[in-house]
């Protein structure tokens, strides 16, 4: 019998991420998702990190519950802004700044030239 050491079944957690393409977000949808200032907030400081280095609980500084937290990285991964994948009992992030980029040209060059203060 042959072992496979490298290979594990998705967990329950991983199993109920869903990511959405871009392609399939309307524009309502995308301005919707960054309508609200700590989404804004959650996607400026993701572009200024490497993909897959920043974990959902590095977002604990923000003025909101857990809960809340995981309610806005859902609304970023629906409308395709936001990529998870579960490392160990960290779940980490990827900003989809180029596909999103292509389907929504300039939207996110807003949302980063957006003064700090406006998230207050």
């Amino acid at each position: 019998m042959e072992h496979y050491t490298d290979v594990r079944p998705p967990s329950n957690r991983s199993r109920t991420l869903t990511h959405a393409s871009p392609l399939e977000v309307s524009l309502q949808a995308a301005l919707d998702a960054l309508g609200d200032p700590i989404r804004r907030r959650i996607v400026r400081e993701l572009a200024q990190v490497p993909d897959w280095t920043r974990p959902c609980g590095t977002f604990n500084h923000l003025p909101v519950s857990k809960s809340t937290l995981s309610h806005h990285f859902s609304v970023l991964r629906n409308v395709g802004l936001l990529e998870q994948r579960d490392e160990g009992a960290r779940r980490l992030n990827r900003l989809r700044r180029a596909e999103f980029d292509d389907r929504f040209p300039g939207l996110l060059t807003l949302v980063f030239a957006e003064p700090q203060a406006a998230d207050s």
